[in-house]
């Protein structure tokens, strides 16, 4: 999705502006009419996976809507060795197919027919990935953002520049803002034990919204140590209770290296002087039946490494508001009012603080509504993760 949205905004946004003289002048991008209805693929071939691949195709530079889904497109894997996957396209437009092992010494690339064209990327034998030593997470100063670092293991060829690609899959725990252990029965008009009617806490998910790459070219060795993948702001509410990570990274050749770098630059700049238009992306797949060019770029691993780590919050400096009681208090009523809570206002009952029995004692009670007491309507699972149990980081 970062993918298709980036070049819509670079396609869209491909205004700029130049300074001559002391004057600012707008300028006008020259943008040829060909570059829309322009083929895009996302996707990549591996081992053991399911494999995923998504088409869309670019818009003209004013069109408001967003780049559709191919439908209907006959997409499949082969190798040189003659075998093939055929993928079958799934509710949400994606073009997938398992695969279980590949061949080293095989080349596989991607075929696609649509629309009357077919499209190959080029042959590529699968690159084997080295597996990772380390995920962590580093905070500089109390008022910095966590930094979330990776160490692959030492490079398989330490003679020659790696190259990998990093997405990342994140889970955190998240609590209500109240919580209650009782319930107002409207029936008997008294408050009844039940803990189990919201659940006590739960837990979001989110994928990584970028393709992170990186080069060992600088680094001794060629191996990477500590590289910055992404930052958590020590406010977020990821971090007010428990965090966890998993990384999966993929060895990628130059090439792909060079296109994910470049497309991240156009997709940052959006629309710069210099920045290049979608089809001037660097591309490994080519039309065999026409001229039309393709943007995207399909890449081959052997298989890829996977380190799932957690980060809690007493390790870091984190900034958790405080946030004033915003429960409804009555502090001196009755069976009925607290009835007309019910059935009225529709909150639940928090506290039940009974003194009546007392001289001048009064019956006060707290009250919240669904959405301050059950996750869930913020979007959370109630189910916990089977890895939530975990206590160390694992490396897969």
């Amino acid at each position: 999705m970062k993918l298709r949205k980036s070049l819509y905004l670079v396609f869209c946004l491909m205004v700029g502006v130049c300074t001559l003289s002391g004057c600012i002048e707008e300028y006008e991008a020259d943008i040829p009419s060909e570059d829309s209805d322009l083929l895009v693929v996302e996707g990549s071939i591996c081992s053991s996976k399911m494999n995923k691949f998504i088409l869309t195709r670019t818009l003209p530079v004013n069109s408001s809507l967003m780049p559709t889904i191919v439908q209907g497109a006959r997409v499949s894997v082969r190798g040189t060795d003659g075998s093939e996957y055929m993928t079958t396209q799934t509710f949400n437009g994606y073009y997938a197919c398992q695969i279980e092992t590949l061949n080293p010494d095989v080349e596989y690339y991607l075929h696609i027919e649509t629309d009357g064209e077919i499209y190959e990327s080029e042959p590529q034998k699968p690159l084997r990935t080295e597996k990772i030593a380390e995920v962590s997470g580093v905070q500089y100063t109390p008022e910095s953002n966590i930094d979330v670092l990776i160490t692959p293991e030492a490079p398989f060829n330490p003679d020659k520049p790696n190259y990998y690609s990093w997405t990342y899959e994140e889970t955190w725990e998240v609590h209500p803002d109240y919580t209650t252990v009782i319930y107002f029965d409207i029936k008997t008009s008294s408050p009844v034990y039940d803990p189990y009617q919201f659940p006590a806490c739960g837990w979001k998910s989110a994928t990584g919204s970028t393709i992170l790459v990186g080069s060992s070219v600088s680094y001794e060795g060629q191996h990477i140590r500590r590289v910055k993948l992404y930052d958590i702001d020590r406010g977020d509410e990821r971090m007010y209770f428990k965090y966890s990570g998993l990384v999966h990274q993929r060895a990628i050749s130059k090439a792909e290296y060079e296109y994910e770098s470049a497309r991240h630059q156009a997709g940052s700049e959006m629309g710069g002087l210099f920045t290049p238009l979608p089809s001037a992306l660097p591309t490994n797949i080519h039309c065999l039946t026409s001229n039309k060019r393709v943007i995207g770029f399909v890449g081959c691993s052997l298989n890829t490494g996977e380190y799932r780590f957690f980060l809690k919050p007493m390790d870091y400096s984190i900034d958790r508001p405080y946030h004033k009681d915003a429960r409804k208090w009555l502090d001196d009523c009755d069976e009925a009012a607290c009835y007309r809570m019910v059935t009225k206002e529709g909150m639940y009952l928090c506290e039940w603080k009974d003194e009546r029995d007392r001289p001048g004692g009064t019956l006060q009670t707290a009250w919240a509504y669904d959405f301050q007491l059950d996750v869930r309507l913020k979007g959370a699972s109630d189910v916990e993760p089977d890895f939530w149990s975990l206590d160390e980081n694992v490396s897969y």
